[in-house]
């Protein structure tokens, strides 16, 4: 059994806010710079480049890429031979999104009611934490702020089987033509379909953190992919909704099994600060 104690927890998670704000990741900046050679509306090639410039900047500078840092969302994948010390494992995940928002001077945007009073937590935290019991003995973490601009463009709709591949496609295109330059295009469009009501929407966000452009491991998902993509940028939104080829850098389709009546679809939009950071303990 291996031993993780709660202050390496709490580091890490610290470390992972400031990274993930920071520094884009080098799959999506190369997304970024081929999508110049592939748009074809000269505002639009400018524009590309200028999400290029702001994102290698705010790297070297240390400062976040964009001002809206989000909510931070942080997966884990826990071996089933890791075992916590020192305290509590989501008091210690909260404590280093504190720290993290804190000292990496991010923009705090959490309030804890979400109904009536509306205030801000003051830290960021509660996190959003989505845990997974796995074999081994390492503990997998990954943080990914997530602003409001494209997370309020998903949606998620409860077809049936007889609606089929086309039906998916329809739904997706439908929801980012709904959409436009609201998310900050050009956006990556994570799909989950399956499961049940639940486990579409979280399959969906998970889709956003598969490499840019990684096609599904099945053909047929892959081609949906592929045809999806098409579509989306076939719609004109382009670079920042200004008009232009590239709307979308990647729709990426993760599955589940589910009942013989049921296809539940999500979609889940990401801009082009495709955010995230990740480590193994």
């Amino acid at each position: 059994m291996k031993e993780i104690h709660v202050d390496r927890i709490v580091e890490t998670v610290r470390n992972l806010c400031i990274q993930a704000c920071y520094d884009l990741p080098e799959d999506v900046l190369s997304a970024l710079e081929n999508a110049i050679k592939l748009e074809e509306s000269d505002v639009g090639k400018e524009l590309l480049a200028q999400l290029v410039d702001n994102a290698r900047m705010a790297g070297r500078e240390r400062i976040p890429i964009c001002q809206d840092t989000g909510v931070t969302i942080v997966f884990v994948e826990m071996g089933q031979d890791v075992r916590i010390a020192g305290g509590s494992f989501t008091d210690a995940v909260n404590e280093g999104v504190s720290r993290g928002y804190r000292e990496g001077y991010l923009r705090k945007s959490v309030v804890d009611d979400p109904i009536f009073v509306r205030k801000n937590s003051g830290d960021n935290t509660p996190a959003s934490i989505y845990t997974d019991i796995v074999p081994g003995d390492s503990l997998r973490i990954i943080v990914m702020p997530k602003g409001t601009g494209s997370e309020n463009m998903g949606a998620i709709k409860m077809l049936v089987p007889a609606d089929g591949p086309d039906g998916i496609r329809k739904f997706v295109v439908e929801t980012v033509d709904k959409a436009q330059s609201n998310p900050c295009p050009p956006i990556i469009v994570g799909v989950g379909v399956g499961g049940m009501m639940e486990r579409a929407p979280l399959m969906a966000k998970k889709a956003l953190l598969r490499k840019v452009g990684t096609p599904h491991p099945n053909p047929e998902i892959a081609a949906l992919e592929r045809k999806i993509l098409e579509d989306i940028n076939n719609l004109g939104i382009g670079p920042q909704g200004l008009g232009g080829r590239v709307t979308a850098l990647a729709v990426h389709i993760e599955t589940w099994a589910t009942h013989i009546g049921a296809m539940p679809v999500a979609v889940n939009i990401q801009c082009h600060a495709a955010r995230h950071a990740e480590t193994v303990l």
